[in-house]
Parts: structure tokens; C-alpha cells; sequence
């Protein structure tokens, strides 16, 4: 069997098996059944044996404590404080807690690292609280959603981990290439908030005055801080990220259960329960998509691509048009963490023909998979919030296309300003380039 062959084999049966209801991680490993059944050189006890050393990973430890952390972070009261300090910065701008909602997804993307956890925890308060003030249940929605993206964005991101494992890229490179990019979709966001409350007449609060700006930051400080211990410290060289999780974790549990006092044995089992059952779920897809990757990377799937896109002379930015196109395509169908395994691995080598540099690449590719958290008929953070705010995903969809516009737009600059991406890293840890 050639390239070809095996790659349409392997679609074709996974696409199938999604069809039919089958669970993405699963779906995955019994597409490979019938190539390792039918070549004389592969066995089925091969696909194990790449689950397994995928498993075996010392970085991949990091994954389920950041999960942990955002977990107990949610749980100890961290977003109220978060609320309340948003509320003294952009509160007063037209469509206030449109405003309020965006930046707490951002301060809280600095905390969590995970984007479901975001539009879960920050939803559960945020859609509410716009809808008593008059915001259509459409945009509340929407801006919650689509405003949780930069959980996976805005170091630390349990994406950039599986990245940076997988691809054998600098963490700490990631982490400080994707505040730029979150930032700008943030502001992008608001700007469309802003045109949204202007022909809606949304509410605003009042400027909020020093005394009330200095109370909420004092109260939202510490859980500041962890963006900073998290980041510094990979950047800094103090600890590795799976340190890094770990320092994480057992910062959270001083602030929620010493400071806070918020954490109590109950709710420690809750949060310890939920933590192991995302990361399992999350790590299982690693290891069937790890072994997917393998039949693709033994067949030269990879080689094959870059000879086609090769011959087509794309150019630079034709190349990263491409495979921005192609990760969003695959965000809309699957979970993100076996699309950068399949497809990262995939892509590489046609990224790296075209002169992209590794950083660059991961953050074209972790930004247009956020997106697909977003869009049908995978869209996890937007049925989060759908069911959250009691409507249907087919009623929030216009919103979601108007929002999804300056986001984009914003995808095309990242693919085209790779200097702009990539100051960060250069400035702070110049060893890497």
C-alpha cells in the first residue's frame, strides 16, 4: 500500500466511526486495526506499543495537574474576585459586562490552561448575570464561548503542553508566543462587544474610582500571580512545566483552602474526581492519536503532502493560509488534542519546507484549533454555554459567525506578522533562535 491508499483508508473508517457515534479517542484506534491487520510487517500488538510509549512521558504529567489547578481555582471562588476586578477596569465601556466577561476569560486563561473549564465555570456565572441586564441570551452566549478560547491561548495552555511534548518544542516558547495572539483576539472581541452595545443600547456601569480600583486588585492579587510562577518560572529556567504544574496545583490548594478558605473534603473530592476524569479522557485520545500518527509517519504520509504542496509553489504565506485552513477544518470535527498528533506531525514537514519557524507554526495551529471549540458540530465550549444559557446552538449561531470574523482576521495577521509572534520568545529566552 502506498501513502495514498493508507491515508484514505485510515479517513475514510474514521469518519465512519464518528458517524456512527463512536468517541473520538475510540474511533481513532479502530481505524488502524485493519492496517496493522493487513500488512505483513505491522501487528496489532504494534498499536499498543505506540499507546504506550505516547503514555510514557514525563511531560504529559503536566496535563492533569493544570487541569487540577484550574479545577480547584474555579472551585475556591478565584472568578468572582476576577469579576469584580474586570468590572473596575471595562465596566464603564458600553455593554459593561460584555467587556467584563472578555477580560475575566483572559485573566482566567492565566490561571487555568484549559478552555472548558473557563467557559463552564466563568459561564455559569457571566450568562446569567447578561441576560437579568438585558443582553440578548444569543450574545451572552456567544461572548462567553467564544471569549473561552483563550483558555487554550494565553499561557499556560494545556494545548501548548501536548504541543511541545509532541513536537519537541520549547514550552517556554510557546507559552510567551501566545500572549500576543491572545491578547490581540481579546481586544478583537471587545471591539465587536463595543459596535454591539452601541446599536443595542446595552448598560454600562459607572467609572469605577481609585478606592473601588485598588479593593478589587488587592482581591484578585494573589490569584494574579499565578500566570507569573507558572510562566516565569518555565521561561526563567526555574522548573520544568510538569514542576511548573505542580507548583500550580499546591498554589491553588494554599489559596483556596488557607486563604480562600473555600476548599473543604468535600469539595476537594468533587474537583480530584472531575481532574481524573478529563485527564483521562484527554490522555487516552493522546495515545490512539499517537498511534494513528505512527501508520501515517510509517507509510510517508507526511513526504507525500509536502511533494504535492511543493509542486503547487505556494510561497510562505500561501503555506500558512493552508495550514491554518487545514486545522481549522479539522478543529470543527475533532477534539484539538488528537488534531495536533494527526495533524501536526503531518503538517510539520510541509511548514518547515516553506521556512516557518516551530514556534510559529504551533501558534497557527493551537489558535485555529481553539476556534473549532466553537464551531459545530464539535463546538465543546459552545455547547457548554448553549446549555448553560438554555438555548439551542442553532440560535446562537449568527452571533457566534459575527464574532468569529474579527478572530479570524486576526488568525491571518498571526500567519502573515511571524516577527510579531515570535518577539517574545526572542526577547525573553534568545537561546531558542
Amino acid at each position: 500500500m502506498g501513502p495514498i491508499e493508507v491515508a484514505v483508508i485510515l479517513m475514510s473508517l474514521f469518519i465512519v466511526l464518528v458517524l456512527l457515534r463512536v468517541p473520538v479517542s475510540f474511533a481513532l484506534g479502530l481505524a488502524t486495526v485493519p492496517i496493522f491487520l493487513m500488512h505483513d510487517r505491522l501487528t496489532v500488538t504494534l498499536l499498543f506499543t505506540e499507546m504506550f510509549r505516547a503514555y510514557n512521558s514525563f511531560l504529559l504529567l503536566a496535563v492533569p495537574f493544570f487541569l487540577l489547578a484550574a479545577n480547584l481555582m474555579n472551585r475556591a471562588g478565584i472568578t468572582d474576585r476576577l469579576m469584580n476586578f474586570a468590572k473596575a477596569i471595562v465596566g464603564h465601556l458600553p455593554g459593561g459586562l460584555g467587556h467584563v466577561n472578555i477580560t475575566v476569560s483572559m485573566l482566567f486563561a492565566g490561571i487555568s490552561g484549559s478552555s472548558t473549564a473557563d467557559s463552564a465555570g466563568i459561564g455559569a456565572i457571566m450568562i446569567p448575570a447578561m441576560k437579568k441586564e438585558g443582553y440578548d441570551a444569543s450574545l451572552a452566549v456567544t461572548v462567553t464561548a467564544c471569549s473561552s478560547v483563550m483558555g487554550v491561548i494565553i499561557p499556560p495552555s494545556v494545548l501548548m503542553i501536548i504541543w511541545g511534548g509532541v513536537m519537541s518544542v520549547s514550552i517556554g516558547g510557546l507559552f510567551l508566543a501566545g500572549i500576543i495572539p491572545g491578547i490581540a483576539i481579546g481586544l478583537s472581541m471587545m471591539a465587536t462587544v463595543y459596535v454591539y452595545a452601541r446599536r443595542r443600547n446595552y448598560p454600562r456601569y459607572p467609572l469605577a474610582g481609585w478606592r473601588a480600583f485598588f479593593n478589587s486588585a488587592g482581591s484578585a492579587l494573589l490569584a494574579l500571580f499565578t500566570p507569573i510562577i507558572i510562566v516565569g518560572g518555565i521561561s526563567g529556567g526555574f522548573f520544568t512545566p510538569t514542576e511548573a504544574s505542580l507548583a500550580a496545583v499546591l498554589y491553588s490548594l494554599l489559596l483556596g483552602g488557607l486563604i480562600y478558605r473555600k476548599l473543604d473534603l468535600k469539595a476537594l473530592k468533587e474537583v480530584f474526581y472531575e481532574s481524573a476524569r478529563f485527564s483521562a479522557i484527554a490522555l487516552f485520545a493522546v495515545g490512539t492519536a499517537s498511534a494513528f500518527a505512527f501508520l501515517l509517519a510509517f507509510f510517508k504520509v507526511p513526504e507525500a503532502i509536502v511533494s504535492q504542496l511543493q509542486d503547487l509553489s505556494l510561497g510562505f504565506i500561501g503555506t500558512g493560509m493552508v495550514i491554518a485552513a487545514a486545522f481549522l477544518l479539522i478543529g470543527m470535527f475533532i477534539d484539538a488534542i488528537p488534531a495536533i498528533i494527526i495533524l501536526g506531525t503531518v503538517l510539520w514537514p510541509v511548514a518547515e519546507a516553506a521556512g516557518y519557524h516551530p514556534i510559529h507554526f504551533a501558534i497557527i495551529g493551537v489558535v485555529a484549533l481553539a476556534f473549532g471549540l466553537v464551531t459545530p458540530p464539535y463546538g465543546l465550549c459552545l455547547l457548554i454555554s448553549c446549555s448553560l444559557g438554555n438555548i439551542r446552538v442553532a440560535d446562537a449561531l449568527r452571533d457566534v459567525v459575527i464574532m468569529l470574523v474579527p478572530m479570524l482576521i486576526v488568525l491571518l495577521l498571526i500567519v502573515l506578522l511571524p516577527d510579531l509572534i515570535l518577539w517574545l520568545p526572542r526577547l525573553l529566552m534568545p537561546e531558542f533562535f
